[in-house]
């Protein structure tokens, strides 16, 4: 199981470093803002004119991958000029062990994707109580 991660990790490695992807198809990355604060980490990502039903969201391990699709319309025949991107869109974001990926929220309004992620209950600052001992200390447990 541990080769096959190592081997999975490094096809990612190679697919970033060369562009390169199994499909034919080019992959698009999709433009992002990300920011924490108090709560967590939270991301938004520009998906304009996707379904909601073609975006595809995962957590493995530590890595938030999200996938997306947009169809190219086929009813076009003479394109006088084209700018807009089709096809895929794609990202990945490695995420701190100090968020809970249990609890990812996702929300997808007006063509922004909305990622809320909690900080894990385990990161968060907590008081600890200290206990007041009763009793003398031995004479001879003392030394100087």
């Amino acid at each position: 199981m541990m080769q096959t991660e190592v081997l999975r990790d490094f096809d990612r490695l190679v697919q970033r470093a060369f562009n390169t992807q199994l499909s034919s198809e080019p992959v698009h990355p999709m433009p992002m803002e990300a920011w924490k604060d108090d709560t967590g980490f939270h991301a938004e990502f520009d998906l304009p004119g996707v379904d909601a039903e073609q975006i595809d969201m995962a957590v493995e391990k530590n890595i938030l991958t999200i996938r997306a699709e947009r169809a190219k319309p086929g009813d076009r025949q003479h394109i006088a000029g084209s700018e807009r991107l089709w096809g895929h869109f794609t990202r990945e974001l490695i995420l701190g062990v100090h968020l809970d990926t249990e609890s990812i929220q996702a929300t997808y309004v007006d063509g922004v994707l909305r990622v809320d992620i909690a900080v894990a209950e385990s990161a968060k600052p907590r008081r600890i109580q200290v206990a007041v001992g009763q009793g003398k200390k031995n004479p001879k447990e003392i030394t100087s």
